[in-house]
């Protein structure tokens, strides 16, 4: 006997999962803004030289980073919708205003290299697209400071999501290369397909923990839990404010796999050596051909924008909360001047840093990747103090396996940091 549904019934089933869908769409935004900021343009650098000199095998520890990065933004985004504060204020209440300084101290110089590094990228990338580079330069930080100060927290975050989309020059430059797509997907399972050499071995540890470090960052807890603050989530959207965390760490290294795919089907197999992802823009063009090249280019360029607002505004965030000031996208400039002060000061300084002759980006990472190493350490120890007191969060607190696999990996991404530094002093 056929079994027919009546459309009053079809109508009924489809209301939860409408109702769902509508609901994950109202809190979508801080989660996935701050793990694509992470493909910053240092994160764009060091994918590139992954795949330029490791070849496929590297893909193999996406599936790692991924999942690294999901479970630690979960815990700041859980922690911010259960408390309804930021992590700053609550480490400032918690631990005192010592520990705050210190930390506020560590993210702001650490913060100003890497916006100076996502600036100077934006300058260099513009020679490759041939634009002029510091009218363009001026253009870019016009438009960054005028996104934020003038608008509001829906402008800002829609701005960001729309960003977001131009990380799909990526896939197109990957396609142009004509990678071998089957070495490529068998990778993210186990790394095969090369000669495992002591060297090859060695580059691949610091390498990867590269990979590891640049992408979970002490800016970035600061920013996923400041930035769903402002959004203003409900307590009861968390399961989808949740689920979020993982579509964005999906998302963020989605892309990274189409960076490393392209670099490694053109440089990495006519080894072709790579010291940073601009140059690798102009690397892959006699490989891939000009598109490729240029919309590589312009993907750094995107990158660079939305690294420099993103960064900029953590750094604003955090001292709102650390010294209890206003601090919100959606209040105007008499209201929060501390915090679009930061903002501005941050950006303008590391333009005329970018600009200076003679500046070496170089040694402006190590530092900035020395502070970085000192930070991560503490914030993930109060971010997992935090989470896994019953009094704050209640029913919500960490369970004993989460809060386990979350000191494991936090001790993974701590050892991440400090291999990278090692790794970039190695480099000099």
């Amino acid at each position: 006997m056929k079994i027919t549904h009546s459309p009053g019934f079809r109508r009924f089933t489809a209301i939860p999962a409408v109702h769902n869908l509508l609901m994950f769409f109202s809190v979508f935004g801080p989660a996935t803004i701050t793990a694509m900021a992470d493909n910053d343009a240092g994160g764009v650098a060091t994918y590139s030289v992954a795949g330029a000199t490791l070849g496929y095998p590297i893909l193999f520890l996406l599936g790692i980073v991924t999942l690294l990065l999901a479970v630690t933004q979960e815990m700041g985004m859980r922690l911010t919708l259960v408390t309804r504060r930021g992590l700053a204020d609550l480490i400032r209440e918690k631990f005192g205003v010592r520990a705050s300084l210190l930390i506020f101290a560590a993210l702001t110089i650490a913060n100003l290299g890497t916006i100076t590094v996502d600036i100077a990228a934006v300058k260099t990338s513009s020679h490759m697209l041939n634009l002029p580079a510091i009218p363009f330069l001026m253009v870019i930080v016009a438009i960054s400071l005028l996104v934020v100060t003038r608008g509001n927290y829906k402008l800002t975050q829609g701005i960001m999501l729309f960003t977001s989309l131009f990380y799909l020059a990526y896939i197109i430059s990957a396609v142009k290369a004509k990678p071998d797509w089957g070495m490529a997907l068998a990778n993210l399972v186990y790394p095969h397909g090369v000669d495992f050499t002591p060297g090859y071995l060695r580059n691949y540890l610091l390498i990867g923990m590269g990979v590891l470090g640049t992408t979970i960052t002490p800016w970035g807890q600061f920013f996923i839990s400041s930035f769903a603050y402002d959004k203003n989530i409900e307590p009861g959207k968390m399961i989808f404010s949740q689920l979020e965390t993982y579509v964005g760490a999906f998302l963020t290294d989605f892309f990274s796999f189409f960076m490393i795919v392209a670099t490694a089907a053109t440089l990495f197999v006519n080894q072709i050596p790579l010291t940073s992802g601009e140059s690798a823009a102009q690397a892959i063009q006699p490989f891939a051909g000009e598109l490729a090249g240029a919309l590589f280019a312009f993907g750094i360029l995107n990158a660079g924008f939305m690294g420099m607002i993103v960064v900029s505004l953590s750094t604003a965030y955090a001292f709102s909360e650390f010294f209890g000031l206003s601090g919100s996208l959606d209040s105007n400039f008499k209201q929060s001047k501390s915090f679009y002060w930061i903002y501005m000061l941050q950006i303008l300084i590391a333009a005329g840093i970018a600009l200076l002759p003679g500046i070496s980006l170089f040694r402006l990472a190590i530092v900035t990747q020395t502070i970085n190493a000192i930070a991560l350490p503490l914030v993930f120890y109060y971010l997992i103090k935090l989470t896994s007191s019953q009094r704050l969060m209640g029913e919500y607190v960490n369970s004993h396996f989460k809060r386990r696999f979350a000191i494991t990996g936090s001790i993974v991404i701590v050892i991440a940091s400090v291999v990278t530094l090692i790794a970039t002093f190695f480099n000099g």
